[in-house]
């Protein structure tokens, strides 16, 4: 992707929406990657048992996936300077082949000095808010 130019970003710019699918599979996967074999992501009698509504995402595969739209539309993830995230509600994922949807919306809110900006996102599942806070700082050229 073409690296986003400062010159062509305003506040209200918007990013383009993106939609990605978490299965149980990707738990897996990103389980063994990561080292976090935690039960509530992969079992679904003990994640209701701790009392909640099922087998969860992990909270750092959530935030990577949302990371993603900002570096893909950024065109560097180097251009990355700062993000972070609060964790407001889990990601279920069903055991079944569609997983759980997850769509990250942002836009610019704000043109900071040198030639940054700050990227607000909107991140939901099933309708629901699931990242609260969640923004990024990035340098454009």
């Amino acid at each position: 992707m073409t690296p986003v130019r400062l010159a062509d970003v305003e506040v209200g710019t918007e990013l383009p929406e993106q939609t990605s699918r978490i299965t149980r599979a990707d738990l897996v996967r990103y389980a063994g990657a990561s080292g976090d074999f935690n039960v509530i992501h992969w079992n679904e009698r003990v994640a209701v048992e701790v009392g909640l509504p099922g087998v969860i995402a992990h909270g750092m595969l959530t935030a990577g996936i949302a990371a993603r739209a900002v570096t893909q539309w950024a065109g560097d993830p180097g251009a990355v300077v700062d993000y972070q995230v609060r964790f407001s509600r889990p990601v279920v994922v069903p055991d079944d082949d569609a997983g759980a949807e997850l769509t990250v919306r942002g836009r610019v809110a704000a043109l900071l000095e040198d030639g940054r900006v700050r990227v607000d996102l909107a991140v939901t599942s099933g309708g629901e808010k699931v990242l609260s806070l969640a923004r990024a700082v990035i340098a454009l050229s």
